[in-house]
């Protein structure tokens, strides 16, 4: 099969079936809820889970922007691949099909779908695609600390509070149960950048930085103790997981992205 077709493949699995990791987690937060109305949300969503599976038709109307992290071991010429990326996505858009989710800026029209493609140095070739929705990317927040107004210091603790502000201002309108990927560095585009890959790791991985971990897991634990629940609607399921990084900082600046995954987190692997 040619590099084409299996991107095309890539899209269907994507816009059709969440991976596995990312069904258990919802499979456990029903499991945990006990208010009928949370309840009753979770189960929803896994019915509809189950029928898109196995009719093979898309998760949800909106079949998100495509991202393309492109592992790149230098086998075929970077400007090659995203052309063979961009004619796998106008194919897969009118086969999928994927509605088509591209606007232009100046005249307001629709322009089929156009992929992001981010490549990255590396041994072996690979493509990991995430099909990221409209709504959780609407309820995303960069911050600059410290700030007075959500009293944030410049810390880990301060970047705590910057997630804990963006789930109150979200509630559930980024369609709750969330993935949440946090970065703390010294740039926008970095922590824009770094916060959102935070979404392609599994939910049941160990971050292996001792004070990320304690991060990831306080934060989550204090989300999902602001009652806001699946969609909005209340219950102990806010968030499933959350995931951060780091990286260097100039001195005068502390910047923390907070990168919003809805519960249908469409990322898959080649």
């Amino acid at each position: 099969m040619d590099l084409k077709s299996r991107i095309i493949d890539l899209y269907r699995k994507a816009a059709t079936e969440l991976p596995a990791d990312v069904v258990d987690a919802l499979k456990g937060a029903y499991e945990q809820e006990t208010d009928p109305t949370p309840k009753e949300v979770l189960a929803t969503i896994l019915e509809n889970l189950s029928l898109a599976k196995g009719e093979a038709i898309p998760i949800c109307q909106d079949t998100g922007t495509p991202l393309f992290y492109v592992k790149d071991d230098g086998s075929i010429p970077r400007g090659e691949l995203r052309k063979i990326i961009e004619a796998a996505t106008e194919t897969a858009t009118a086969e999928v099909p994927l509605r088509p989710n591209g606007v232009d800026i100046i005249t307001g029209k629709n322009i089929g779908n156009r992929p992001i493609i981010h490549f990255e140095e590396a041994d072996r070739f690979g493509i990991d695609l995430f099909l990221k929705g409209g709504g959780s990317e609407n309820v995303s927040a960069v911050y600059a600390i410290p700030s007075t107004e959500i009293n944030a210091d410049r810390s880990l603790d301060g970047a705590r509070t910057c997630v804990l502000d963006c789930m109150v201002k979200a509630q559930g309108r980024g369609c709750s149960p969330y993935v949440v990927g946090v970065a703390v560095a010294g740039g926008i585009e970095e922590v824009a950048h770094l916060s959102k890959k935070q979404l392609l790791r599994k939910i049941s991985d160990v971050n292996p930085v001792p004070e990320l971990r304690s991060f990831e897991e306080r934060t989550l634990k204090e989300i999902n103790q602001l009652g806001i629940g699946p969609l909005g609607l209340g219950g102990r399921s806010t968030a499933l997981a959350v995931k951060a990084a780091v990286a260097p900082r100039h001195p005068a600046c502390f910047f923390v992205g907070v990168s919003v995954g809805c519960w249908a987190l469409r990322r898959h692997s080649l």
